[in-house]
């Protein structure tokens, strides 16, 4: 066998025949492949499902905000630095000799769009098109000036509505309009959902977003500053051609607190309403103002912290308590049954009924209890909806809903009746009724609503930028089934004669009265 002198080796052999050279060529590829991988951008359109540095919040979205507050300072930090206060405001500026003028041209542009676009979806597979929709560059005062109050003033907890609760809390579970608007007008790079588009052009738009603030205005602003803001909102929407074209029933107004918007409803009943629910009991909407078929019933945002699959899983052991309520027992009207409720249910060994709260206090211990529960007792209060069905959701505690009138978000998407108990309230108040009931339900039952529970979550968190199937996904894929009954009752208004007999009425006659869910097999 031949014999080489080191000098005739190649590089590689004299590497591969040195340890100490070899150790330290294998730990550079090591360091190498480590910052490689490390430091590599992960897509921003297929997030993976990971920690969040926000420890309370765990196995949410990377570099997505699911608090109102700390999104609402990274919004108007990039609108303050963009100068979108400059951005051009819709007005009408022809004279007021001219508006018919105005509304017939925009109703022939709309006519002509709608055409072109009915023709083309003949060739397409019939796949459902995104919701067109334009949104109003409103003046600063009904927008961006609201946001701002609200971000001024939040941290005086002192101020406090009539019944105790805090103001910027209550206006934190009704901030629908902020998360709908923040995703609208996101640059289209930025935005993720694919059921909805902003368009540009007034012809080019299916309905007419409303950006007004009509929460944050009620609660911050003195009664009378909010009632002449409430006019000056009217009357700037109410003169734009596309409101006059079609009597605003393409027109979306976001009024999710009861309260709000209240001095002025009557004048946009025609309106798309986003509402916390319908309250046909008459306290809070007067007839003929709301109906399922032109108005949507949208979640409160979430009081407590996300219980993920992991943290159910983790929490299961501790669920030792059979049902839990925390909150104000003496209530108006339908929320009278709160105290019956109380007085029924109070003295069992595995019920806690306990008087609570809205503060950082009853946050605590409310998440504690939830999450140390089977069930979660979710009874009507002043109106029909609560925040609290939503925090028994996100909280994996299976709600027991006593509400007879309560209307719920998406419910022609979602099917409640797999993660929640529905109990008619004649029921609920027999003596010994509903703990029996409760004890019936066998363990693979309640396993099954706990996994459509931790499914299910994920429609009812707000965030920016929205996500697919989150909430404001939810809101665009139910407005898609309303476009053509829209568009059936304008035409239809646009033809008939003034005064004439012939009206169509969009009001539920039938009330909604709750059903005691029965048990499955």
């Amino acid at each position: 066998m031949g014999h080489y002198s080191s000098s005739s080796m190649n590089p590689i052999t004299r590497i591969t025949r040195s340890p100490f050279l070899l150790v330290i060529v294998s730990l550079t590829c090591f360091f190498l492949l480590f910052y490689i991988f490390t430091t590599s951008p992960s897509s921003p359109t297929k997030p993976n499902f990971l920690r969040t540095s926000n420890t309370n919040q765990p196995h949410l979205y990377p570099n997505v905000h699911y608090s109102f507050v700390d999104s609402l300072e990274i919004f108007l930090k990039k609108w303050s630095i963009s100068g979108s206060r400059h951005l051009p405001e819709d007005t009408v500026s022809d004279p007021e000799t001219e508006e018919q003028q105005q509304v017939r041209k925009l109703d022939d542009l709309i006519w002509k769009t709608e055409t072109a676009r009915l023709y083309d979806d003949e060739q397409s597979s019939f796949c459902s098109p995104p919701v067109r929709v334009y949104v109003y560059e409103m003046p600063a005062k009904f927008t961006y000036d609201m946001l701002q109050l609200f971000q001024s003033t939040y941290k005086e907890t002192f101020n406090l509505t009539s019944n105790g609760s805090p103001v910027h809390r209550l206006i934190e579970q009704h901030s629908i309009d902020y998360w709908l608007w923040a995703d609208l007008i996101a640059p289209e790079s930025e935005r993720l959902l694919k059921s909805v588009v902003r368009v540009h052009r007034k012809e080019d738009a299916d309905l007419f977003y409303v950006p007004f603030f009509t929460t944050i205005s009620f609660f911050l602003l003195e009664k009378q500053q909010c009632k002449t803001l409430y006019r000056e909102a009217l009357k700037w929407v109410t003169d734009q051609p596309a409101w006059k074209r079609s009597e605003g029933r393409d027109h979306i107004f976001p009024i999710h607190h009861p309260w709000s918007f209240k001095s002025v409803r009557k004048f946009v009943k025609n309106a798309i309403w986003l509402l916390p629910d319908m309250d046909s009991t008459g306290n809070w909407y007067k007839p003929g103002q709301v109906s399922l078929e032109k108005d949507l019933i949208l979640p409160y945002v979430p009081n407590l912290d996300l219980c993920d699959a992991k943290c159910l899983s983790e929490s299961a052991p501790r669920r030792t308590t059979l049902l839990y309520f925390r909150g104000r027992l003496k209530r108006n009207a339908g929320g009278k049954i709160r105290s019956k409720l109380g007085s029924e249910l109070g003295s069992a060994d595995d019920v806690i009924i306990e008087e609570g709260s809205a503060g950082e206090a009853g946050k605590i211990a409310a998440q504690s209890g939830m999450r140390k529960s089977v069930f979660c007792l979710s009874p009507a209060g002043d109106t029909p909806s609560s925040a609290r069905l939503f925090d028994a959701i996100v909280s994996g505690c299976i709600p027991v809903i006593v509400s007879d009138e309560l209307e719920l978000p998406f419910e022609g998407i979602l099917d409640y009746r797999k993660m929640s108990i529905f109990v008619s309230s004649s029921d609920a108040v027999q003596p010994g009724w509903l703990l029996a009931y409760l004890r019936s339900i066998k363990p693979t039952q309640i396993k099954e609503m706990q996994d459509n529970l931790a499914k299910y979550t994920r429609h009812f968190l707000y965030s920016h930028p929205a996500q697919p199937l989150g909430p404001e996904d939810l809101v665009w894929r139910m407005m898609a089934g309303k476009l053509t009954n829209i568009k059936l009752h304008t035409r239809r208004t646009q033809r008939l004669v003034k005064d004439s007999r012939s009206i169509c009425m969009c009001d539920c006659k039938r009330p909604n009265v709750t059903v005691t869910t029965p048990l499955l097999p």
